[in-house]
């Protein structure tokens, strides 16, 4: 369904993306995950056909997006602040989603909206900024598009309308599969539903793996610095801080018993690092070994 060769591009002769592949070719839900600046926007951006790659080729659901009439059809691209005329109610801006979708479900964008509890008369300028996402989340899963992308889709919801979000999702997606990227700059906060993490850093796709790899590795140890370093030995830091005689380390490794029963033999605290700073910390390594390199 995604097929990205060598993908490349710059603005003003600075590279935005280089060399980006990937390729999926059955319906998943991936959460894209990288800082400001990486380069997540103008992927989106390129797989929905609103900039054309430098070099390299692009595929969605067999077409190439970029120039192509045909790909509203097949992509739908939610952004963060989606722009609605100031004009308009919920009712003009379902209509819209309709024009612009051929796969449109009605019947699912009323549910939605009903779920969400949205005013139908009221303009869409009036609501909040949570109310606002509601309305994008409805018409991007109504489009049922083969490719249907949210960019941060949890900003500005509260914890009740996050969880009404998760549960519309995975139902949607369990009663018609096809591919969902989910990007946010907080990975916590759509981790718990992709099956796969994209990880953008340095201009590139990173890594791509599946969500239980990614999320089983990053520890943190903490003790004095000989206890510290006894059970570290040769595994991979990615993060030292000392603080006076107390060392602070989180390493490239699952937390497995082995390593609890070797931390309190040592007399060192051990835990799981959280996903978001372990992520943080992997790619800063990443990007200093290749600076280097």
């Amino acid at each position: 369904m995604i097929k990205v060769n060598n993908l490349s591009f710059a603005y003003d002769k600075k590279n935005i993306l280089k060399d980006v592949n990937l390729t999926e070719t059955e319906p998943v839900i991936i959460g894209l995950w990288g800082r400001n600046g990486s380069g997540k926007t103008t992927l989106m951006k390129i797989l929905s056909g609103m900039e054309q790659p430098n070099d390299g080729t692009v595929e969605v659901d067999g077409i190439e997006p970029y120039n192509n009439s045909d790909a509203m059809n097949h992509v739908a691209f939610m952004q963060e602040d989606h722009p609605y005329s100031d004009m308009w109610d919920i009712n003009d801006a379902l209509r819209f989603g309709r024009d612009f979708n051929e796969n449109w479900d009605q019947e699912l964008a009323d549910k939605l909206i009903d779920i969400f509890q949205l005013p139908r008369k009221k303009k869409i300028r009036t609501f909040s900024k949570g109310m606002k996402t509601m309305i994008t989340i409805a018409i991007g899963l109504a489009s049922k598009a083969p490719l249907t992308i949210f960019d941060e889709p949890s900003n500005g919801l509260d914890a009740h309308m996050r969880k009404q979000f998760y549960d519309v999702l995975l139902d949607s997606y369990d009663e018609h599969p096809r591919m969902i990227l989910l990007s946010s700059h907080h990975i916590e906060e759509v981790e718990p539903l992709c099956e796969k993490i994209a990880i953008i850093d340095n201009n590139t796709l990173m890594h791509y793996e599946e969500t239980d790899v990614l999320k089983n590795n990053g520890v943190h140890i903490s003790g004095t610095a000989e206890a510290v370093r006894a059970v570290v030995g040769s595994k991979r830091v990615l993060e030292e801080r000392k603080l006076g005689k107390q060392l602070n380390i989180m390493l490239d490794t699952p937390l497995t018993d082995d390593l609890k029963r070797e931390a309190e033999q040592a007399g060192v605290m051990i835990e799981k690092a959280p996903f978001q700073d372990y992520l943080v910390n992997l790619t800063t390594k990443e990007a200093e070994l290749n600076e280097h390199a």
